[in-house]
């Protein structure tokens, strides 16, 4: 028989091999990992550059087309908004200028190679980066990971998405691996490359936190990836990679209270930066498809009112008149349940497919009206700034007040110089109304009505429309809030 020491000590050398083996397959399974973020690297790096741009000093006092200062540590918004990282200032640069001296204001960002589809490798090299970090730029230079550096140009811009394409004379320089956003899923490892703070081709490592981000605010067309990568200021324009060291987004926006990494970041899916950076390769500028009409999302109480059995959907609010819509015969209270064959459940997401769309193609819809299904086959047309001044969420005007709001849409935050996503706009007063003699006007917010929040035009007439005669409002001008009561007649 076995004594108890010898079947204490036998116990422990059956169990050593187990033991070690799993701490070993441990350690092997984080080598493992650890190796696949060094081949990413490897794979995506040589193709990534170090944006630096150069403009006039008196640019660095004004306010570029997006709201955000080209100035250094200036920030236009509030600690829990959105910040992007136009400008991202170099650390080292110098705070002040001598009485009379210009000097040029300095900013940086990050972009990648791209090779477009269907062309050659010519003498022209371009590369994808955001559009807030060469939007006004006098010169730019860029910095390889092999420290060459070249002077480039802009090939086209597009503001809306926050897309550009600069170029350089060179060839020979390798592209980026491009991968698929449909078959991205929340959870997959991510990596994100560029040059934080002029730190360059700085590597950090994430997961995908969510997909289909659309209300943010920061652009006209959004469908956002939402990472925990960390990025931070310079990082703009740079790859979101998957782990087969495939760019899957670029990396454009941040979430902060400081200005810094706070672990939610944002890039532009790389399906859609291809094909506005194609058109502007090819084209010069980026064609929409336009259709006319004005949608909402379908809440239950809406669902109810409009007899559906569930909240599948979007609603037509508004059609416009001699639109291709109108032409089709789509109405205003249609929901709009599938789009070509596919489901529609998301406003900015339907909104984004529809600008996708090439003009003169059809497309189908399946909508219910009067509680009925009908299919309705529409012909998309050409989308003009004409037409994006009509398709705009109609502004409402207000008897009982006598003023004029609209929703805040990117383009008349930017115009107005206030905050998207947040109140609603005054832009016209009638003379002589309670507005005027409230001291409301052009260009206020009004961000309550009764202490209610009111982010869009519509919301707003409905709450005016259900108040009693006397109102209480929030308006905001010129970053100072006050409250104004209001009798109506």
């Amino acid at each position: 028989m076995l004594s108890f020491r010898n079947f204490f000590i036998l116990g422990i050398m059956l169990l050593m091999p187990i033991s070690i083996w799993a701490q070993d397959d441990g350690v092997e399974s984080l080598r493992k990992t650890s190796k696949a973020f060094a081949e990413v690297a490897r794979k995506v790096s040589p193709s990534v550059v170090l944006i630096q741009v150069e403009d006039d000093a008196k640019r660095s006092k004004q306010q570029n087309p997006l709201g955000f200062p080209f100035g250094e540590g200036e920030w236009p918004f509030g600690d829990d908004l959105l910040r992007r990282f136009f400008g991202d200032r170099f650390p080292d640069l110098p705070r002040f200028n001598t009485p009379g001296e210009q000097r040029p204001a300095v900013g940086q960002g990050s972009g990648f190679v791209f090779q477009p589809k269907d062309k050659g490798l010519g003498n022209k090299t371009y590369i994808l980066t955001n559009y807030h970090v060469v939007d006004g730029a006098g010169k730019i230079r860029v910095k390889f990971y092999d420290g060459r550096e070249f002077d480039a140009k802009v090939k086209g811009t597009d503001p809306k998405s926050d897309i550009a394409v600069i170029e350089i004379d060179a060839r020979g320089i390798p592209a980026v691996r491009l991968g698929d956003y449909a078959q991205l899923e929340v959870g997959e490892w991510v990596v994100a490359i560029g040059n934080p703070f002029g730190l360059s081709h700085t590597l950090t490592v994430g997961v995908v936190s969510a997909k289909g981000r659309t209300t943010l605010g920061i652009s006209d067309y959004e469908d956002f990836i939402q990472t925990d990568a960390a990025i931070n200021p310079g990082n703009s324009g740079g790859p979101l990679a998957n782990l087969d060291g495939e760019v899957i987004g670029m990396n454009t926006a941040i979430f902060s209270r400081s200005g810094g990494y706070m672990g939610i970041g944002f890039a532009i899916p790389i399906n859609l930066v291809e094909r506005i950076a194609s058109q502007l390769i090819d084209q010069g500028e980026v064609v929409r498809g336009y259709l006319g009409i004005m949608i909402q999302p379908l809440t239950p109480d809406l669902a109810k009112s409009f007899d559906l059995k569930n909240e599948q959907g979007i609603l037509i609010a508004q059609v416009t008149k001699n639109s291709p819509a109108a032409k089709a015969g789509l109405k205003a209270g249609d929901v709009i349940v599938s789009y070509q064959g596919r489901s529609v459940r998301d406003v900015g997401d339907f909104r984004n497919q529809v600008a996708l769309a090439q003009p003169g193609s059809q497309i189908k819809f399946e909508v219910f009206r009067d509680g009925k299904p009908r299919t309705i086959t529409v012909k998309v047309e050409k989308l003009t700034d004409k037409k994006v001044a009509a398709a705009q969420e109609p502004a409402h005007f207000t008897e009982k007040l006598g003023l004029t709001v609209q929703t805040i849409t990117p383009d008349l935050a930017r115009q107005f110089d206030v905050k998207a996503n947040e109140g609603v706009l005054v832009t016209e007063i009638a003379p002589g109304s309670i507005a005027a003699m409230a001291d409301i006007n052009r260009g206020s917010v009004i961000l309550e009505v009764n202490r209610k929040t009111v982010n869009t035009a519509t919301e707003f007439n409905q709450a005016v429309k259900s108040a009693p005669n006397k109102i209480l409002l929030l308006v905001r001008e010129n970053d100072v809030s006050r409250y104004v009561v209001l009798s109506g007649r």
